[in-house]
This record gives C-alpha cells, sequence and structure tokens, in this order.
C-alpha cells in the first residue's frame, strides 16, 4: 500500500469555532486537489477523519478533481483519524501549571503571537505526553491505539492500493512515529512542524511503513503566504 497523508487546511485560528476552514484553508486545499489531479494521481481508496476541517478538506480537493476533469473516490469517513483535543489539553495544562511563561506569554492561551502560542501547544503536549497532566480528555496511550487501530483497518482493507487519507498533524505524525522507530517526544516535534495541506507519503512493506516524504507543499510552490501552520 502507498500512503498519501494530508493535513488538513487551515482551520479558523482565533474564532468561536476552530473546527472549520479558514479562507487560507479553502484556498490550499483547492490548489492542493488541482495539483493533484494535474499530476494525474489516481487513488482507489480515499479515508477522511470525522471532523469539519477534514470533511471541508477532502471536498475541496474533489471540487478541484472534478474542475480538472477526473473524479476522486467518494471519501469513507473515520472518526479514529480525528485529531486529540487540544483546548482540553491546553486548559488543563493552564489549571495545573498556571505559573509556566507561555501561559503569561499568551494571556491564559487567549492570545499571543504563533511562537508564543506554539511554545504554550509545545509544553501542554510534552505534559499529555508524559502522563502528567490530568485533563478530562483522552489520554496519549488511548490516543495511539485508536490510530494505530485506523492504520491497521486500513492496510487489511486497502492492501496494494493508492489511498489518500485526510486527517491532522498528531494523526499523521503518528505514521511518521512508526515509520521512523522514533521517541513520543520525537512524534510532538513532527506534529508541530507540519504546514496545512502538507502531504507526507508512506509505504506499508511486508517488514513494516517506510516514509516516502514529509511535509511537502509542492502545491504552494509559488504561493509562500498561503505556508501556515495553525
Amino acid at each position: 500500500m502507498t500512503l498519501l497523508a494530508v493535513r488538513h487546511g487551515q482551520a479558523s485560528f482565533g474564532s468561536a469555532d476552530y473546527d472549520q476552514l479558514s479562507g487560507n484553508g479553502h484556498a490550499q486545499a483547492q490548489r492542493l486537489g488541482a495539483w493533484l489531479a494535474r499530476h494525474d494521481m489516481r487513488f482507489v481508496t480515499v479515508v477522511c477523519g470525522g471532523m469539519r476541517r477534514h470533511r471541508e478538506t477532502c471536498d475541496g480537493l474533489a471540487e478541484a478533481f472534478a474542475l480538472g476533469g477526473s473524479r476522486l473516490p467518494t471519501a469513507r469517513i473515520d472518526p479514529d483519524l480525528n485529531e486529540f483535543d487540544h483546548r482540553a489539553i491546553i486548559t488543563a495544562f493552564i489549571d495545573q501549571q498556571p505559573d509556566h511563561p507561555s501561559i503569561h506569554a499568551t494571556a491564559g492561551g487567549n492570545s499571543g503571537t504563533p511562537r508564543e502560542v506554539f511554545a504554550l501547544l509545545q509544553a501542554a503536549l510534552r505534559a499529555w505526553v508524559a502522563g502528567t497532566l490530568d485533563a478530562h480528555t483522552e489520554t496519549w496511550a488511548a490516543f495511539r491505539q485508536r490510530t494505530q487501530r485506523a492504520f491497521a483497518t486500513l492496510s487489511e482493507q486497502a492492501a496494494f492500493q493508492e489511498v489518500l487519507v485526510i486527517s491532522s498533524g498528531g494523526v499523521i505524525s503518528q505514521l511518521a512515529q512508526q515509520a521512523l522507530g522514533a521517541a513520543d517526544e520525537r512524534a510532538i516535534e513532527l506534529n508541530l512542524s507540519l504546514r496545512n495541506s502538507a502531504l507526507c507519503e508512506f509505504h506499508a512493506l511486508p517488514d513494516g511503513l517506510r516514509m516516502g516524504s514529509w511535509n511537502a507543499l509542492p502545491h504552494l510552490a509559488d504561493a509562500r503566504e498561503l505556508w501556515t501552520y495553525f
């Protein structure tokens, strides 16, 4: 199986409803779909997480394929490909470590520069992965088990196929962690490095998963203003 994993387009960071694409996010999805169609990328199976930002990204890809005169297979929705709850993790971190510098820099997570927000998210995720965060949400272990279940199901159902997966950074970084044999701490860094609408290629071989590419933006080579992380 060759698996092309796509992180969703830019969501609506800072708005009341994060789980929807921004104007940039829709543009990213459309440009990616046009690039894939133009390069004659043919997928037998398409699987999409169940979050709104996943589905809107998938819709944008499908629309661009149609405009190019081709067709993207109808996506199967798999909730196991949903992202973990960032907000619950950050809220728990703020409650548990109110004096952390990143919390002060972002006024409790309500403002700050992208770099300051990144530092807060990084600190919160490290605590979550280490198991020191008393968050009323999915544990790191449960998240890993869920995503591994999704990938195992996909491997069984789509063996020897070209597969397109649309999901989130945390989920896709689980594939990278598996392919690289990386530690949990490295999985956080991989997650936070992934740009919106980026392409990551993986190959399922008899002796395990291999990573072919990571964080590629060929569809945005001439649109640097659309390179986003949040």
